[in-house]
């Protein structure tokens, strides 16, 4: 790959960026202690489907960052140093990081790609989940209901916004592959 196309791909990345970090803001519902529906992940999804495993764990990696940057008074309540990095990965860098790996998904459907890139949408939103998931119940299990286990409580606390904001994007993502084609072919495909 030549240096021009590398630059347009972080060019491209950076604009999606931006675009995740704008839409992370607009919150259809937000839960009391961190989380909500967004648009958040279809342009990293996007990043990924377009340029590849590579490159849209590149991007989310580097939103993840920002978002640690701007939201780091979250890593602030975890009591300990080790807790603090669970943080730091598990609703960071690793959480964003994983939507990348949408194209590793949808290339097993190589005869029908548009509903691959569905079902790679899908796949990450899990994977996004799991991430939230761990981190509910490993680092944010102390704010469970009495009488209510941890994983219980981060089970329904993050499947009640994750399981929206994956179907949300699925259902995007379909509209998009069948509409606007296009849009998941890089300028160098």
């Amino acid at each position: 790959m030549s240096k021009t196309s590398n630059t347009k791909i972080l060019v491209e990345g950076a604009m999606l960026i931006a675009l995740a970090t704008v839409l992370s803001y607009i919150k259809f519902y937000e839960m009391p202690f961190g989380g909500s529906i967004t648009l958040e992940m279809l342009p990293l999804v996007i990043m990924g489907l377009r340029n590849g495993t590579k490159w849209g764990c590149f991007t989310g990696f580097v939103h993840g960052l920002l978002q640690m940057i701007i939201g780091f008074s979250n890593v602030m309540y975890c009591a300990t140093l080790l807790a603090q990095i669970g943080c730091i990965l598990l609703d960071y860098l690793l959480a964003f990081t994983v939507l990348g790996l949408a194209p590793l998904f949808a290339g097993l459907f190589k005869k029908n790609i548009k509903v691959g890139y569905i079902i790679g949408a899908v796949i990450v939103g899990i994977l996004r989940f799991i991430c939230s998931f761990l981190s509910g119940w490993l680092l944010w299990g102390s704010y469970a209901p009495e009488g209510m286990s941890a994983v219980h409580y981060s089970f329904v606390y993050n499947a009640s916004y994750m399981i929206p904001d994956t179907l949300i994007l699925a259902v995007i993502v379909g509209i998009l592959a069948y509409s606007v084609p296009k849009l998941f072919r890089a300028n160098n495909q």
